[in-house]
């Protein structure tokens, strides 16, 4: 099993329908992928200390778990996660980060 961490900053405050639409369309399409055999995303809890952030101050964590390099390999080739980005990005401008990583415990 590995798991793919990304951290999504938008830049700017997103609504929070719009964010909850922005989670729910990822995880139908990774679910729906074949690939993907968990997802989960929560919300950053932000706190006084997040003003001092070197690099950017996250909007929320998503983590999907995955069978093996191949699968993770073939959710970044996902037929509709190009337009899924694009759209998003247009409408919300994003960042994100990630690591790929076996389980943590």
């Amino acid at each position: 099993m590995l798991h793919h961490t990304m951290i999504v900053s938008f830049d700017a405050p997103i609504p929070d329908s719009d964010l909850d639409q922005y989670l729910k369309e990822l995880e139908d399409l990774m679910m729906g992928s074949g690939h993907v055999r968990t997802f989960a995303a929560r919300r950053h809890l932000r706190v006084p200390g997040d003003d001092h952030s070197p690099v950017f101050v996250s909007t929320a964590v998503i983590q999907f778990g995955l069978p093996d390099l191949d699968a993770l390999n073939a959710v970044f080739a996902l037929p509709g996660a190009g337009e899924l980005i694009r759209r998003w990005q247009a409408r919300h401008p994003y960042k994100a980060v990630w690591v790929n990583h076996e389980p943590l415990s």
